[in-house]
């Protein structure tokens, strides 16, 4: 057998650096069995001279084509997964079989060994980076040689073996922290020890200190930032003054929730000229405090946000600040930074300044007394706070003509329900209501938008380094498939060129009011978007329709804002020096990604909290029915959020009528092959709730009744391959047969996008 060097690497430079498999190889050459063991010496001794580069799965590639796309692998519970590259290109699928020595977690060099039509890509793994966990919080079970502990990390599909030597003090099905000590490799499996009990699974507080550990959320303060705020003065000084405009004298308030404790913004309004209004955003001056390299901004970098969970905060800055010196609470001297904007009768921005000062907060407002005062006119209330109702009725205006503008501009206003848990006295779910937003939160979150752009803009004219929130427009291939999507109902999604004006959705959001497919767009729509973050460059925010945005407006809670906070402070002092927007332009970048980074997190804990409450809840709801919304369709179910409960679960394609059900991702459908019965997003259904697993992190419901899904009946769609999936047998899931489904990460393809805390905190 004849087969040249020469001939093997032309033909790998022929797949443009995509690996190719030994039997591909075979195939090419034209080697059949017989001659195989010949064939695999001579490729084995090109890769001994170094002609070839054998990597993980016998795929073979030239030396020159070696280097991976480095990301961060998650794993979907069924066992496939995705590597979200760091570079922020597409997401890369990594068949489950391909994934026997990682774990979801790992930061791994993957190659990209097909493409797809679509544009979706599948890869190999060929070097694990650094393991993602090296310690997983999980149920404890006993036996008598060994134990074992079973990851709270459902995306974790492998047990952790425990040694009855290091099982320490844990008693059978208590949470407990196992620290990793061997990971998979060559068939090994996963072994540890036990280095923490946190106690029984159904306790609050141990529920809380679970997620606490998955997710590695720091919640002791280090001593020496304990100290550090202690020695904090807790009243201002005469020296802190200096400098300052003073703005006592003006009528400033807080509005927050009934619940808050840290105020870091107050704002004061004024009628002047022909229509004019002056709005003051003052914001807690935390630099003041937190000084850079300090053992305080040490640890509040690290933290990068405060989490919120429905019974506590873990804050960014110990209590002394957050609660105490930095709060902008009533009736007392507080250190700020103010923004002070002029607008014209059409929201227009006319002057822009900014400056240190110290104010003193009239009063101490929330959401619902405002709106009590403004909306039910409520009389006690009224005469309560007689000296302030008057502004209070001008930042309602300024409040309609910044929203009247920015809506004319294209910002995009998702209005969404979002959930509130009401919790008992022991930390258990008491109810599930939907939180309300009034028109004192839109108040707010307008005096916000508009000082968080100001000061964007003002940092850039100036050419200083700084820190945005960015929003990127969406990816062409999915707004070809929302245009595809909403054309079926009417609606017609105009593009430019390759991307779309945010005032388009819009438009399309507005025309959607009130109709039935109202609901099914905002879906389709919100799972468009891409997740917005920080960056040192200026991308603009494509949702707000801003050329230019930033977080300045929650320095107690989000470490950027304090980053911006120092930016401005210096800037109002004096000019930048050259060396000082070096270092600028060096260290910011590894800011966004850190604190966009920690954002994240501090989402998916939160989020993880929530649901767990709500599961908690639907515990005893077995057999109950409730009317419900398809938020969501894959190959092998589709997920419905109860109405009043604004609880999700999944009702599997195996509990439907039987049928054939083709799965049509860009319709996000679901359609009967007999009976033509389509379950669509945004479709209402009645369903009954089936099971609620706490293991599994899922509640399972079935059909009870149908109302309005259903009644739509379809011929056929042209052009479109369907899998075709039976609903007898193992539950098909996507990954192994069926399309995948979903958008954002690699991971929960198909789910809802979930939402922040709080938008005015988020956003």
């Amino acid at each position: 057998m004849k087969i040249g060097k020469d001939a093997v690497v032309k033909l790998l430079r022929s797949h443009a650096g995509v690996p190719m498999e030994f039997r591909e190889l075979m195939q090419a050459f034209g080697i059949n069995k017989a001659q195989r063991p010949q064939f695999k010496e001579i490729i084995d001794g090109f890769v001994e001279d170094g002609v070839l580069v054998r990597l993980k799965g016998r795929l073979y590639v030239l030396p020159t084509e070696t280097a991976g796309i480095v990301g961060k692998l998650t794993v979907h519970r069924d066992g496939y997964g995705f590597v979200i590259p760091e570079a922020g290109k597409e997401d890369i699928f990594i068949p489950a079989r391909y994934l026997r020595e990682n774990m979801h977690g790992d930061k791994v060099e993957v190659r990209i060994v097909a493409k797809k039509r679509d544009g979706k890509q599948e890869g190999r793994i060929v070097k694990t980076v650094e393991r993602g966990f090296t310690k997983i919080v999980g149920r404890f079970e006993s036996a008598r040689e060994f134990g074992r502990v079973i990851p709270d990390e459902v995306r974790i599909n492998r047990d952790i073996l425990i040694p009855i030597k290091a099982s320490g003090k844990a008693q059978n099905g208590q949470v407990v922290v196992a620290e990793i000590t061997s990971y998979p490799v060559a068939g090994k499996g996963l072994e540890g020890r036990i280095v923490e009990v946190l106690g029984w699974p159904d306790e609050p507080e141990v529920e809380v200190q679970t997620i606490i550990r998955k997710y590695d959320l720091p919640y002791i303060f280090p001593a020496e930032a304990l100290s550090g705020a202690r020695a904090v003065s807790q009243s201002v000084t005469a020296a802190d003054l200096e400098g300052r405009t003073d703005l006592r004298g003006r009528p400033t308030v807080t509005i927050d929730g009934e619940t808050a404790r840290d105020f870091d913004d107050a704002v004061s309004v004024k009628r002047e000229g022909k229509g004019n209004i002056r709005l003051w955003v003052s914001i807690a001056d935390v630099s003041h405090y937190v000084k850079p390299g300090s053992p305080i901004d040490r640890e509040a970098y690290l933290r990068g946000t405060s989490v919120y969970f429905p019974d506590r905060c873990i804050p960014m800055l110990p209590e002394e600040l957050s609660n105490g010196i930095c709060s902008l609470n009533p009736t007392v001297d507080r250190l700020t930074v103010t923004a002070e904007m002029l607008f014209g009768p059409s929201g227009e921005m006319l002057q822009a300044s900014f400056y240190p000062s110290v104010i003193k907060s009239a009063a101490r407002l929330t959401y619902t007394i405002v709106k009590n005062i403004l909306v039910e006119k409520d009389q006690k209330l009224c005469e309560e706070y007689e000296d302030l109702v008057a502004d209070l009725k001008v930042m309602e205006e300024l409040a309609l003509r910044l929203m009247t503008k920015r809506k004319k501009r294209g910002s995009i206003d998702f209005d969404l329900p979002e959930p509130e848990i009401l919790l008992d006295m022991q930390g258990g779910t008491l109810a599930i209501i939907r939180a309300e937003r009034n028109l004192a939160h839109k108040i707010i979150e307008e005096c916000m938008l508009a000082a968080n752009e100001a000061v964007a803009s003002h940092i850039e004219e100036r050419h200083i380094p700084s820190l945005y929130r960015v929003h990127e427009t969406p990816d062409f291939a999915k707004l070809q498939d929302f245009r595809e999507f909403v054309f079926n109902f009417g609606y017609e999604l105009r593009l430019k060129e390759e991307s779309v004006e945010p005032g388009e959705f819009q438009r399309l959001l507005d025309q959607a009011e009130g109709k039935p497919e109202e609901r099914m767009i905002n879906e389709v729509l919100l799972r468009c978007m891409k997740q917005a973050r920080y960056s040192a460059e200026n991308l603009g925010h494509f949702g707000l329709a801003a050329a230019s945005y930033t977080h300045f407006t929650s320095p107690i809670r989000r470490y950027p804002d304090l980053v911006v906070h120092r930016i401005l402070k210096t800037l109002i002092g004096k000019k930048f020096s050259e060396k000082e927007k070096e270092q600028l332009a060096e260290t910011l970048p590894e800011t966004a990604v850190h604190t966009s980074k920690r954002e994240r997190v501090a989402m998916e804990a939160e989020r993880e909290i929530v649901e767990l409450k709500k599961m908690q809840y639907m515990r005893d709801k077995i057999g109950e029915e409730f009317d419900g919304i398809i938020t969501g369709v894959a190959a092998f179910g589709f997920f419905v959020e109860l109405v009043e409960l604004f609880i999700e679960g999944m009702v599997h394609i195996s509990t439907l009528k039987q049928d054939f059900y083709q799965y049509v991702e860009k319709q996000h459908s679901l359609i009967g092959e007999q009976s033509r019965t389509v379950f669509r997003i945004g479709d209402r259904v009645r369903v009954r709730v089936a099971a609620v697993s706490l293991e599994k992190k899922q509640i399972e419901f079935v059909l009870a009744g149908m109302k309005e899904a259903g009644a739509l009946k379809t011929e056929s769609y042209a052009g479109e391959e369907f899998p075709k999936i039976p609903v007898r047998g193992k539950w098909p899931t996507a990954g192994k047969g069926g399309k995948k489904t979903g958008s954002t990460s690699g991971d929960d393809k198909g789910r809802k996008a979930t939402r922040g805390k709080s938008e005015r905190k988020r956003r």
